[in-house]
């Protein structure tokens, strides 16, 4: 929880790695990139250390898929330096082209070859003479032993992706870059399938990073999570720091539910209609209490003093209920809690704070 300031300060400072932990793999400094008149990428910082699985998460347009095209070398900066490993491979005086980057990329579409097997697929990543071994060996990995010599179109979209991915892995990159690698698969499919490229990568050993506009996928997958907005880096940091703690508004209504309520700082807490909570001791006055649904628990109501509200509404999903609760006064707040005791319009429960809140400055008003 941080003022504005603050905030502004912590975004351009904050790598997408754990500090020190691990040598760095992809250092990005000072990135802008443009098409025409729009800005992609805008003075955009980044580090991902060894072995980190790291996720570039935001909305169409954001620049993130023209961010992974700049490390990849598909794309030329504008401005800025890029490093993997100890080489730079681009800034204003050097380009190295994809080929000699040592990175894996994993296409949307998987880009196979329909004339070839799948044998022939990933040995294509190892040259004019692949060394049928390694090609074996990947294919293990990736759990596809005994299907080299089936073509891409009699494999299932699954299967299809895991070629994809030990073809990437083949040469032993120091990089693996994946761009939307499950947004062709079916929900049904999509679960399981990303938790399998987890798996293969935490066995490999390999540093990733990947593109999505899917929250979820990013959340469940990622080590650390880079969520951008307009060419920046709004907030980086672990899937916990960013959903738990969004370093803004935006933050916090792009990665899930969240409900805000006024209030008002100073000395190190906010006053809202919950209470008291902590706040940043820089920031004063007006503030937005941001509260996601899981930090707010109701029930039966008591003579404890906690504060009553009423259901408005509840949406039920068999292991989760969503409900929406108007407190006295006007204010209205969710809660998501397991499916049962379950509640009803109509009923009168307690409400309290029972998990981690959010505060920043409010938003400017304007006449």
């Amino acid at each position: 929880m941080r003022g504005m300031d603050a905030v502004a300060a912590h975004v351009a400072a904050c790598p997408i790695s754990a500090e020190g932990e691990a040598p760095i793999v992809v250092s990005c400094r000072g990135l802008y990139k443009s098409f025409g008149d729009v800005r992609a990428v805008d003075g955009l910082d980044l580090e991902l250390p060894s072995g980190a699985i790291g996720a570039l998460l935001g909305p169409s347009g954001c620049g993130k898929t023209t961010l992974l095209r700049l490390i990849a070398g598909f794309e030329r900066p504008d401005e800025g330096s890029i490093a993997i490993g100890d080489a730079t491979v681009s800034d204003g005086s050097r380009f190295v082209p994809p080929e000699r980057r040592r990175t894996g990329m994993v296409f949307q579409d998987y880009a196979l070859f329909p004339h070839l097997d799948v044998a022939g697929n990933v040995g294509y990543a190892l040259g004019r003479r692949p060394d049928a071994a390694r090609v074996r060996e990947v294919l293990a990995l990736v759990g596809l032993e005994g299907l080299g010599a089936r073509r891409p179109h009699e494999l299932s979209g699954g299967q299809q992706q895991r070629v994809a991915l030990a073809r990437a892995l083949a040469p032993t990159p120091a990089l693996i870059l994946l761009d939307e690698p499950f947004s062709n698969l079916d929900a049904a499919l999509r679960d399981r399938v990303r938790g399998e490229v987890r798996s293969i990568l935490r066995a490999a050993r390999v540093t990733a990073l990947l593109v999505t506009h899917d929250q979820e996928e990013a959340l469940s997958l990622a080590d650390t999570v880079a969520v951008m907005r307009a060419g920046r880096i709004e907030q980086a940091g672990t899937p916990e720091e960013v959903y738990g703690s969004p370093a803004n508004r935006w933050v916090g209504e792009f990665l899930g539910e969240i409900d805000v309520l006024p209030g008002e700082a100073g000395a190190g807490v906010a006053s809202c209609a919950l209470g008291r909570v902590p706040a940043p001791r820089d920031l004063t006055g007006p503030v937005e209490v941001l509260i996601r649904p899981e930090s707010i628990a109701v029930g039966m109501l008591g003579d404890d003093g906690e504060h009553e509200a009423i259901v408005v509404e509840r949406t039920f999903y068999g292991h989760d209920q969503l409900v929406t609760l108007e407190l006295r006064g006007g204010p209205r707040l969710r809660s998501r809690s397991v499916g049962f005791p379950s509640w009803h319009p109509g009923d009168r429960l307690r409400v309290r704070l029972a998990g981690p809140v959010t505060v920043v400055p409010a938003k400017p008003t304007h006449s």
